[in-house]
């Protein structure tokens, strides 16, 4: 059973959920027989949000459930694995946030390992909204499956794969740039960043949508492993790199909700990928290398590889010159610095996006925190022999001169928004498993379908 099994159509038989708060529990309490009162108070029952407790009722099971009177991720998202191998359904409507919760609860990295127990069951009877929560689920759960495989299975070219089948599925054009080609299509800093390794470089690109409708272009850190290069991480620095693809992920699995939801945009999903390796023609300090801009950079440190990526696919992007460029990556540790593992940095110059991205992060339970575009620190990027240089020496500002990078490869005239996130939960939280996660596609995607609706 996977996640995606664990929300389904009504059964014959199922336990109930009951959810109540401090408050609901007290009157509930009033109205219940004395057994179902000392059951609930035995097992410590008062409504507490994460709190369980077994009654039964006409012969049946049922299991009151403490929350605070918010349908959101965090309500039913603990209960898959708490509760036995069964099926539920909740005494009351809730919205889509909770069910998308329960679905994401359900959610275990199963490729290697056999898992012990399937998750629990949640009845919704309502059809258009089990496949709504379904979609999303599937949406994360990819990106989240994508950054738990290791690299020996996740290289560029699995990537590559992933993609492809994508097109095939819904009938999207699909076209990649491998090893030598990037060269020829002036691509200079994606290929340096992966020339190193045995799987090659490569630039993968998909296309979705009616021409007519507006244009958004997705693109996604794609880095299937980071060794550092030549400037090599220590070994714990090193432990956690196959999730440095954590942004193409994410991207993907958001371009699979899109389409699968038709979405009323045409859509155009862009994925640099490579591995960083070392060898004997790695990229090295010092080396200047050309881009798809025109604009010339010049290596600092080769553990600055994934704007490297992002610049000649932001410059490919803005060529078409789309209503809106979205990009994720697992870019500087400075911004989980800045704002920690739970919450997307997020980086625009356009305050109404910002704005409204916000709202629809706190709104999903899927935060995002603006940070600020400070042209000031552009002079940390000066290089005396290139335009531009990957990094900055000193160790201020890391998130923000990463991203004042980019921007020198982001047409004027498109609206563009970039994330800076971790791509990984450091600990398990209620419908949050330990591991990789698809951070800000909720908020990004609902943000999406609002701005585009069809009229």
């Amino acid at each position: 059973m996977n996640e995606s099994d664990s929300i389904i159509s009504k059964t014959e038989k199922s336990s109930q959920i009951i959810l109540l708060s401090p408050s609901d529990y007290e009157q509930w309490a009033e109205d219940s027989s004395e057994i179902e009162r000392e059951l609930s108070h035995s097992q410590g029952f008062s409504g507490k949000p994460g709190q369980t407790a077994w009654i039964k009722n006409a012969e049946k099971l049922n299991v009151l459930v403490g929350w605070d009177g918010k349908a959101d991720l965090e309500t039913l998202g603990h209960l898959p694995y708490a509760l036995p191998e069964a099926v539920y359904e909740i005494d009351k409507e809730i919205d889509l946030s909770a069910i998308v919760g329960w679905g994401l609860g359900a959610y275990s990295f199963n490729r290697y390992k056999k898992p012990l127990r399937g998750p629990a069951q949640l009845q919704i009877e309502d059809q258009p909204l089990r496949e709504k929560a379904l979609a999303i689920v599937d949406a994360v759960c990819i990106g989240r499956d994508l950054i738990n495989t290791p690299a020996s299975d996740m290289s560029p070219s699995h990537l590559e794969a992933e993609i492809f089948s994508l097109a095939g599925q819904y009938e999207a054009s699909f076209n990649c740039w491998v090893g030598e080609e990037l060269l020829d299509h002036s691509c200079g800093a994606i290929h340096a960043v992966g020339r190193a390794s045995d799987d090659p470089p490569r630039l993968i690109d998909l296309n979705w949508g009616d021409d007519s409708n507006p244009q958004v272009c997705l693109v996604g850190k794609g880095v299937t492993f980071d060794s550092g290069g030549l400037d090599l991480k220590s070994a714990t620095g090193m432990r956690q790199m196959k999730k440095d693809m954590g942004g193409a992920a994410i991207a993907i699995g958001l371009a699979k909700l899109i389409m699968s939801q038709k979405l009323p945009i045409q859509l155009r999903l862009l994925i640099p990928t490579a591995e960083n390796s070392i060898s004997g023609n790695a990229f090295r300090p010092g080396d200047v290398l050309s881009t798809r801009k025109g604009l010339t950079v010049e290596i600092d440190n080769t553990d600055a590889e994934g704007r490297l990526l992002l610049c000649d696919a932001l410059a490919l992007a803005s060529e078409s010159e789309p209503d809106l460029i979205i990009d994720f990556a697992t870019l500087t540790g400075a911004a989980r610095s800045a704002v920690g593992a739970e919450i997307s940095a997020m980086f625009t110059d356009s305050d109404s996006i910002a704005n409204k991205l916000f709202e629809h992060g706190e709104k999903n339970s899927d935060p995002v925190w603006r940070m600020p575009l400070h042209e000031p620190y552009n002079s940390m990027l000066d290089s005396k022999v290139a335009d531009l240089v990957n990094s900055s020496s000193s160790g201020y500002a890391g998130a923000i001169t990463a991203a004042l990078f980019l921007k020198h490869f982001v047409s004027k005239q498109t609206d563009w928004v970039h994330f800076d996130l971790m791509a990984y939960n450091i600990k398990t939280r209620p419908a949050r498993p330990e591991g990789g996660e698809a951070m800000a596609l909720r908020t990004v995607y609902s943000y999406l379908e609002e701005a585009y609706a069809e009229s």
